[in-house]
């Protein structure tokens, strides 16, 4: 998978170079027009990078790219769900009008799961407060701390969310991103991946990891 914006030069050419090798192209870090996006994935692709976020914004006369991914019935919508990157509506706007589509993602950097304090993201210094994480030179957002785990648990808190609805968007839908059958579902067949959750039995409930299993085998076993 390979994000680009489409609207550079040679943009489309790429794309179709790209599904041409079998690689996922996906449109991000962009400032294209509603229709240069629309071109974008005429031209095959597929996917919005953590949308909303890092791409021009949803204008009533200028409707940009966000729009335009929401609108095409086979584009995957990447969501980061920390109440950061995107504000709680708008995440469970984006479920309400795709659920189908939406895939969790993190963007998370080396600060995921740390404390606060100051890290680097590449070259670039990152101070970390209240688990959010921004460049020292300009205070933009530098990433996420964000886990998935903690993505499903805040779309059912915060976001009021059904956790039947969230949690596709956590496995199955990911996996046929990537056109993947062997991951992300309970099936014969596929890799014994498993997340054992608690709560969550109503939107707004607070969602916990209790177990975890790898290839066959507890790494967190439910007995503690």
């Amino acid at each position: 998978m390979m994000t680009l914006a489409t609207e550079l030069p040679g943009g489309l050419d790429a794309v179709r170079t790209l599904r041409e090798a079998g690689v996922v192209a996906a449109l991000g870090h962009t400032d294209a027009t509603y229709e240069q996006a629309r071109e974008a994935l005429a031209a095959g692709v597929e996917v919005a990078t953590h949308l909303c976020n890092a791409m021009r914004g949803l204008h009533h006369r200028e409707p940009g790219p966000i729009l335009a991914c929401l609108l095409h019935e086979s584009a995957w919508l990447e969501v980061i769900a920390d109440g950061v990157h995107s504000a709680w509506p708008v995440v469970a706007g984006l479920f309400a009008a795709a659920p189908d589509r939406v895939v969790l993602v993190t963007d998370a950097m080396s600060a995921a799961g740390m404390s606060d304090g100051t890290t680097w993201l590449g070259p670039l210094e990152v101070n970390v407060r209240d688990g959010v994480a921004r460049l020292v030179s300009t205070g933009a957002i530098a990433g996420s701390t964000l886990t998935l785990a903690e993505a499903v648990r805040r779309c059912v808190r915060d976001a009021g969310l059904d956790l039947a609805t969230v949690l596709p968007a956590a496995t199955a839908h990911p996996a046929d991103l990537l056109g993947r059958t062997d991951i992300g579902r309970l099936v014969a067949g596929a890799s014994a991946d498993l997340v054992v959750l608690d709560g969550g039995a109503s939107p707004g409930e607070d969602v916990q990891v209790t177990a975890v299993m790898r290839g066959g085998r507890w790494l967190r076993s439910p007995e503690g």
